[in-house]
């Protein structure tokens, strides 16, 4: 068990829920997963700089719900709703036709509480050209002050121009049991695209346990 990288897939039914949530026979399965993925390669390249966290979908006979999680929601939905119709219609075009189609943007009001925007953050200063120590330093001191009871940062890749051979640097702080299923751990990974190759990044963010329908600490990340 303490050897899965995400420890996402462990919690889902316990406190953790589905990215995807529908049902389909054989027939139309794959063609749902397809959309799926394709909606949302769609918004994550369209909308890079907005701060997406994740993107969710809903479908029931003739509905179909798409809800963007976002730091920066002003971006995506623009003047008077303008974005979100735009949004629908692109949507329309890579999804088959539904009687009713639904874009719901949410805003994270703690981005620095979010894995995934952390871990995005950070393969933007590395792009800069940060140190990496500098940078993964920074981003848990972010993360620890906005109320987190643990964080761990890792960066792998070439990270030095003179050392050709690929490097991991680590920054831990705190508590982060990947092993409790109970603990909520919110987990993001991205990549960071420099002169001297790819740097993969991966962020873990121990917010407190889940007792029940209650939480031990306050989740600060979404609503």
């Amino acid at each position: 068990m303490g050897q899965k990288v995400s420890p996402i897939g462990l919690r889902i039914g316990i406190n953790k829920d589905w990215n995807s949530t529908w049902y389909a026979d054989k027939k139309t399965f794959a063609a749902n997963l397809k959309e799926d993925q394709d909606i949302k390669n769609f918004l994550n390249k369209k909308y890079k700089t907005c701060s997406i966290s994740k993107i969710t979908i809903e479908r029931t006979e003739g509905k179909l719900v798409v809800n963007i999680f976002t730091a920066k929601p002003g971006m995506i939905i623009g003047t008077k709703g303008a974005g979100i119709e735009a949004i629908k219609k692109e949507i329309a075009k890579i999804s088959r036709p539904v009687k009713l189609l639904l874009v719901n943007v949410k805003e994270i009001k703690k981005p620095d509480l979010d894995a995934q925007l952390v871990a995005e953050s950070i393969a933007l200063q590395l792009e800069k050209r940060v140190a990496a120590k500098r940078a993964l330093k920074q981003a848990i001191e972010r993360v620890m002050k906005a109320g987190a009871k643990g964080c761990k940062v890792q960066v792998s890749g070439v990270l030095l121009k003179a050392n050709e051979k690929s490097q991991t640097e680590k920054q831990f702080r705190g508590s982060v049991p990947l092993h409790t299923l109970r603990a909520d751990i919110d987990y993001g990974e991205s990549a960071a695209y420099t002169m001297i190759g790819k740097i993969g990044v991966k962020c873990w963010i121990y917010k407190g346990e889940i007792l029940g329908n209650k939480s031990s600490d306050k989740k600060g990340g979404q609503e």
